[in-house]
């Protein structure tokens, strides 16, 4: 299984007010949510009219679709009208299958019916 994580940070010029932000920000938000099965917030600048952070993740079983899919958001990103994007950030993180993590969690292991000790 893969995470991929992405950072988008964006300079809003024409912004002068926290209600001319949130007009971007709600567009953009709701753009990248009807395209693309990810997770996005705002996740940082909330209090400042000129500036936003958004967080994007996915999960897949396959690191190129999420490496293709945050490609994707990433370039509407770019074409965002009254927002210049300034930072994008992109980690895609494997993560190992449960039973790898079993000899870490003992309650977790499953209980087979023949041995004594197990009782």
């Amino acid at each position: 299984m893969f995470v991929g994580v992405m950072r988008l940070d964006f300079h809003l010029p024409g912004a002068r007010s926290l209600k001319d932000k949130r007009m971007t920000v709600r567009s953009f938000r709701d753009r990248v949510r009807a395209r693309f099965d990810v997770s996005i917030a705002e996740v940082e600048h909330q209090d400042l009219h000129q500036r936003a952070t958004f967080g994007v993740a996915l999960v897949s079983s396959d690191a190129r679709v999420c490496d293709e899919v945050l490609g994707a958001v990433a370039s509407l990103a770019g074409s965002v009208r009254d927002a210049l994007l300034v930072e994008r950030r992109t980690e895609v993180m494997a993560v190992g299958e449960l039973r790898d993590d079993l000899s870490l969690a003992p309650s977790l292991r499953p209980r087979s019916g023949g041995d004594p000790e197990e009782s």
